[in-house]
């Protein structure tokens, strides 16, 4: 594959169908590689008699409710994972402040609404807190904050470093469509109450990623490139990497291995997913998730084919969830149609409108920019005022 090759987005999509597509892709991805979370490509092929090619039931089969690791999350036939729960949750938060968001907008509202209002969960297959489905690194925003009631600005030290702040950071890249340096910076305020080093700026990273996919003409390999445009330390070199062992990958079989070595340098986590390494999800300025740079390969090898992305990161293994949720959410920002059945079918497992928080967030984008429009206006006045601008010397 070439730069020079075609892409399977559509450059014609709007902004309505491309935050449909990131919103609603995230979520399919992320019940698609869900089942198969934490295991080898080698461990889902034989699980499965092959790769996996759309939605599938628990790895234990009918003994999820008890099976270890497991338990008690009925994980597979096709239940939005928490992931998605943390996605739709940010979109309420900007519902509700209708404007850019920071640190101080997660320990006010996010906090709150994970602590306070019972929700559908689909894994629990009952309603419940979403404080009740999210791991320790989310729990973490609730104990720092809540509790602990510290600066929302540095909350996120001290954290596990993993993909708990990328994993459901899309809608900050979608309500700065189209300007991914304005994404990167929101999402560092935000992600900074949850996640510190390589895992905050992962989530600048994905949210410059999907701005950048909602431009006009954009394709994987321009993502990438202002992935890369952004991108510090570690999250640098191994996007760079991946990169050059994606161009190389004819096809994304080829690729499941190939990405897995060109990341590894930089993945703290370890060959075995389940036992990470005493050195794991510690800070540091070499290191990187591995779930951001995967997906970005898995976009460049799909051409930004949301199918073929999405389905890659799913038999890629490991945090695939998570993993598929970002291809899912790049290649739908894209344009890249996401197969209706699936769209459906997760829908109705989850028993979630997966369209209305794309409703929400449209209308919040629209908003935002206007207000954006307004400040940058009164800037220019007050700085043409000052003389710098338009003066001659």
């Amino acid at each position: 594959m070439t730069p020079r090759e075609e892409e399977t987005a559509d450059p014609g999509a709007g902004l309505d169908e491309r935050i449909t597509g990131a919103l609603v892709g995230a979520a399919v991805g992320d019940a698609l590689g869900g089942p198969v979370e934490g295991y080898s490509p080698e461990q889902i092929a034989e699980r499965h008699g092959g790769r996996v090619h759309g939605i599938v039931g628990p790895w234990h089969g009918d003994a999820w409710p008890t099976a270890r690791p497991l338990a008690p999350y009925h994980k597979g036939d096709g239940h939005v994972t928490d992931d998605t729960l943390m996605t739709h949750a940010l979109v309420r938060v900007y519902a509700r402040v209708r404007d850019h968001l920071d640190a101080y907008a997660v320990a006010d509202h996010l906090v709150p609404d994970l602590m306070t209002n019972p929700r559908w969960i689909p894994e629990l297959e009952r309603e419940a807190l979403p404080l009740h489905r999210v791991f320790l690194a989310e729990k973490w925003l609730v104990t720092r904050l809540h509790y602990g009631h510290v600066d929302p600005r540095e909350a996120g030290v001290g954290n596990i470093v993993n993909c708990g702040a990328a994993m459901y950071m899309a809608p900050v890249g979608l309500v700065n469509a189209g300007d991914p340096r304005a994404a990167y910076a929101e999402a560092l305020d935000v992600a900074g109450a949850h996640q510190s080093s390589y895992g905050r700026e992962a989530a600048g990273v994905l949210a410059a990623g999907v701005a950048a996919a909602c431009s006009p003409g954009a394709s994987a390999e321009s993502v990438v490139s202002a992935c890369l445009s952004v991108a510090k330390d570690g999250t640098r070199a191994a996007i760079e990497d991946v990169r050059a062992a994606a161009r190389r990958c004819p096809d994304i079989e080829s690729a499941l291995g190939a990405l897995r070595a060109a990341v590894a340098p930089y993945d703290t986590v370890g060959p075995d997913y389940r036992s990470p390494s005493l050195g794991a999800r510690r800070p540091s300025r070499l290191h990187a998730i591995e779930e951001l740079p995967v997906a970005l390969g898995l976009l460049l090898v799909a051409r930004g084919d949301y199918r073929r992305a999405v389905l890659g990161a799913v038999n890629y293994g490991r945090d695939c969830d998570s993993i598929a949720t970002m291809a899912g959410a790049l290649a739908g920002a894209l344009g890249s149609p996401v197969p209706e059945d699936w769209a459906k079918a997760v829908a109705e497992a989850s028993r979630l409108d997966l369209w209305e928080p794309a409703r929400t967030l449209t209308a919040v984008a629209r908003e935002v920019f206007t207000e954006d429009v307004r400040r940058r206006r009164a800037h220019e006045r007050a700085f043409a005022l000052l003389g710098g601008a338009g003066c001659s010397d």
